[in-house]
């Protein structure tokens, strides 16, 4: 049993929302923006009194399953439009910069070379270089999904090592630390 499924999304002030039953499109338009997602032809999305619901047609595996993503997907849309979405992320290690021009975002990471890597015009990118601190690169923008995977991209691009924590990671991420040879003796 789908327990998020069941649960009514509310519908903010300033959000106006939509569902296409000929192409299953359900369209939220919010002050930052406009979102679109299109859901399974089985479900039928509603709202009553405010609130949106999710309704599912069967009790099957593959409908339950559904039914809370469905939920979810509509609730993030809701917030990004609303709201938005950030992400903060910083780099530890010698020598290692960050700067950004019109969604570029140009990153020396410890290579030959220096890496550049194109953002999505949907989302906005910045970077920060304060004197002590950490490099910092700052994502925002209404879609989570989009976020997250621009997001993972740059930490791929030097992922953490466990030795001496150098690469790049989420603002406040936990990374485990191992000891060193020396230390096993």
């Amino acid at each position: 049993m789908s327990r998020i499924g069941r649960l009514p999304i509310p519908l903010p002030k300033g959000v106006t929302f939509s569902f296409s039953e000929a192409d299953h499109l359900v369209t939220v338009k919010g002050p930052k923006g406009e979102l679109k997602q299109a859901i399974d032809t089985d479900f039928k999305v509603t709202l009553e009194d405010g609130q949106i619901l999710v309704h599912r047609p069967t009790e099957q595996k593959r409908h339950k399953a559904m039914h809370g993503l469905y939920r979810s997907l509509i609730a993030n849309m809701i917030e990004g439009v609303s709201n938005g979405y950030k992400r903060q992320l910083e780099l530890i290690g010698v020598g290692y910069k960050a700067s950004a021009q019109n969604n570029v975002l140009d990153l020396s990471l410890g290579y030959s070379h220096s890496v550049i890597l194109g953002v999505p015009s949907e989302l906005k990118v910045t970077a920060s270089q304060e004197k002590g601190q950490n490099p910092m690169i700052f994502l925002e923008g209404i879609d989570k999904q989009l976020i997250g995977q621009v997001a993972a991209k740059i930490k791929s691009l030097r992922s953490v090592e466990p030795y001496k924590g150098k690469g790049i990671r989420f603002v406040g991420e936990y990374v485990r630390r191992k000891a060193g040879k020396a230390a096993a003796k």
